[in-house]
Formats: structure tokens, sequence, C-alpha cells
């Protein structure tokens, strides 16, 4: 514990986490690195697919920086893909983020966290209910799981195919009586699948952070904020000359290719090529792999 720079909190200690007692099989004890007080702050656990599309990571990061700033404590898994950008968002915007791990406190995974793991470190706290020395078996993460729900007050689902992981998370969430929310997306996107399956189980369903801060407000004695200011002009206004606005209004919110933009507007491929770099510049179009590309959902 001591090369591991962690502490031993148990079941029986007085801070131990009321919310994680009440579980159906709470770990014994918790290995403790960083902020300990943030153990019995309001959480919202955070959960995701490991290889999110663009506006996915995107999203997970921005309604962490949102909530985080709100008073509420991101709680994932580390993992690559949304659990990382959802970490990443809390401490950008300066929040407190929690991290439970399925390995010992000593052996960061994936690897390529280990920067991240340094700084929930520093900044919040990272828990497991495993020795220092323990390795990253696979049976461990989906253990590790009950504790990432059973430590928040609520579970957002931010993207997941049909077989995610995060489904786990979600349904150890509703059977632990915890909120569930889920991001809807597109039909054409595999990594909404597992959302949409969760929507029709009777998850709520998403549009922004304040439709979370409307459910948990109440629970948690939040105050709710005011909004948060609209994107500012320069990127948000819609363009003027109307080829722009044909191409923009023919982009769809999922990655499109050229051809079918070619195919929609009757633009040149050259003519199509030029106007979504300008586009992509001005903040209203984002590429993807491929080739291909989608129109920035401008949201608060």
């Amino acid at each position: 514990m001591q090369r591991a720079a962690a502490h031993l909190i148990a079941i029986s200690d007085a801070d131990f986490p009321p919310l994680l007692k009440q579980i159906p099989d709470p770990p014994v004890a918790l290995f403790l690195r960083g902020d300990a007080h943030l153990l019995a702050s309001p959480q919202l656990a955070m959960v995701g697919s490991r290889n999110p599309s663009i506006e996915g990571r995107r999203n997970a990061e921005e309604f962490a920086a949102y909530l985080s700033r709100c008073g509420l404590t991101i709680t994932s898994g580390m993992a690559l893909g949304i659990d990382a950008a959802s970490h990443r968002g809390a401490l950008k915007a300066g929040g407190p983020t929690l991290a439970v791990w399925g390995t010992g406190l000593d052996r960061a995974y994936p690897p390529r966290n280990l920067d991240l793991a340094e700084e929930i470190a520093a900044r919040g706290l990272l828990v497991s209910e495993f020795p220092p020395g323990t390795p990253p078996l696979p049976t461990h993460f989906p253990r590790r799981n009950r504790i990432i729900s059973g430590l928040a007050v609520g579970t957002l689902v931010v993207e997941a195919a049909s077989r995610s992981g995060s489904l786990i998370t979600a349904r150890l969430a509703s059977e632990q009586g915890r909120e569930v929310f889920a991001i809807p997306g597109s039909i054409h996107n595999p990594m909404a699948r597992g959302c949409h399956r969760l929507l029709r189980e009777g998850a709520k369903l998403v549009e922004s952070a304040a439709d979370i801060l409307e459910e948990l407000a109440p629970l948690l004695n939040l105050e709710l904020p005011a909004a948060e200011p609209a994107a500012d002009a320069a990127t948000a206004a819609p363009p003027e000359d109307p080829e722009y606005r044909l191409l923009l209004n023919s982009l769809d919110f999922a990655p499109t290719s050229v051809d079918s933009l070619v195919e929609r507007t009757g633009l040149t491929p050259d003519v199509v090529s030029s106007m979504l770099l300008m586009l992509e510049l001005q903040g209203h179009v984002e590429a993807s792999p491929g080739g291909r590309y989608s129109r920035v959902n401008k949201r608060s």
C-alpha cells in the first residue's frame, strides 16, 4: 500500500460510502488514492464504448464538464473511449472525478491512460477493491462495474454497441434502484444500438445535461444553473450563401460521404470538398474517418 501511495477503508468504517453499502454485494473494503472525501460526494456514473464516434467522445467530454461544474462528481472506469473522455471533461472543467479500477492501484490499466490516472490521483480519486499487485484479469472488469454504478445516484450511457460492457453497468444501476440515462444516436450508428435498447427498456432519454439535472436535483438538493452561454456567433450563425446553406442542410449529424452530398446538392465534387473545408473551419462540420463529414450539433 505504501508503494502504491494507497490507503484502505473498510465497509465497517463510518466514512464508507453509504450508497455503496446499500447494494446487494458491496465490497468489504476499498483501496483509495487521492481525495477520499469524494466518496461521499454526489456522483453520476458515465460509461460507454471503448471505440466511440467523434460525436460520442465530444458528448462525453461536454456532458462531464457541464455536470461537474454543477456539483456532480463524474465517476467512471478509466477505460479507453467514453470513460476516459468523461474523466478528461471533468478535469478540464476543474471539476471532481473518480475512477474505479479493475486492477490494483499500482497497475494502471490500460497503460495508455497512465498520465490520466496520475492526473486523477492528483485532482480526484482512484478506487479499487483489489489489493496492490492485482493484474488486469478479464473477470475483474465486469465485477468493478457494480462499484461504478453503486457509488452513483445515476448512470449515463453515452454511446454503446448492442453487446457493450456498459450495458452491464446500466443493468446493475437499475437493479440497485438508481437512475439510468441514455443518449440516443443515429439508427445507422452501431455504437448507438445499446443506448436505444436501454431506452426501449425504460431508461430516461437525454438530449442535454439539463435533462439529467432535472431528474437528480430534487434527490441531491442541487440548484439548477442558468443555461450555458450560446456558442459564439462567429461560429454558430449559419452561412448566408445559398449554396453553403444547401450543403449544410444536406448534411446528416451521422457521418455522410462526399458522394452522397454531391448527389443531394447537385454540386460538383470539387465544389463540395472546398465548401466542406470552409464549413469545418467555421465549426459547422466535423471530418470523420473514411472521408465522411457530419454536421456539428451545437447545443448547451
